[in-house]
């Protein structure tokens, strides 16, 4: 249902509220799905690890990440933008590294921005899947973390539900291929749906900008 009302995000009793392109909404609240797959499994892992790992840093070494949090800005469901804590940033840092490979760190590294890739062209069969990008190689310890969607009917020109799909190697050259980790997450590729993708520049710990793009499979 959709209402005019002071902005509002989460869950009371039975009434989520949330907001899209056309404003704010209500709905009946959903309980939320618990595959437990792999993936889902790694990720929360990792999480734990990391929590493990915060408790056991010094009082100097959070202080470290305070002040990166301070510098690390997200945007919620609500377009607001605010500044992570400073177990938000060991946490967002260290989950990135043990994705790329790399291993977590303790003290707090300099805040890094990396760019964002130039141009992204998407080959996408029943039998392939690749990402051609520039500009190529990527720099000395970027690799490329690339999202991708479930698929989708080819009219939906909207997506929120990425899922980490692969990590190129430190300096990868053009193009990408990740047909078998696709397939493996998400399914073969069906002729006539569109899959979105998010593809980010990742160095010493952080993401760049996302350039957000899809195609049709042919």
């Amino acid at each position: 249902m959709k209402l005019l009302d002071v902005p509002q995000s989460g869950s009371l009793a039975g009434t989520t509220s949330s907001r899209n392109r056309y404003g704010q909404y209500r709905r009946t609240r959903a309980t939320p799905v618990n595959p437990n797959t792999s993936a889902q499994g790694s990720a929360r892992a990792r999480l734990a690890t990391n929590a493990a790992a915060w408790r056991a840093l010094t009082d100097l070494q959070r202080a470290g990440w305070e002040s990166l949090g301070n510098g690390m800005t997200r945007t919620d469901s609500l377009g607001q933008t605010y500044s992570l804590n400073g177990f938000g940033a060991y946490c967002s840092v260290n989950a990135n590294n043990l994705a790329a490979g790399n291993a977590a760190v303790s003290a707090a590294p300099a805040l890094v921005t990396p760019g964002t890739l130039v141009t992204a062209t998407i080959t996408l069969t029943a039998a392939a899947f690749s990402i051609a990008y520039t500009t190529t190689p990527l720099g000395a310890g970027l690799r490329l973390f690339s999202f991708a969607s479930p698929q989708r009917s080819a009219g939906r020109s909207f997506e929120n539900d990425y899922r980490l799909i692969a990590v190129s190697a430190a300096a990868a050259a053009s193009p990408a291929d990740i047909f078998t980790a696709y397939t493996t997450r998400l399914g073969i590729p069906i002729v006539g749906n569109r899959v979105f993708l998010q593809l980010q520049i990742f160095a010493g710990g952080f993401l760049g900008g996302p350039l957000i793009t899809s195609a049709v499979v042919a």
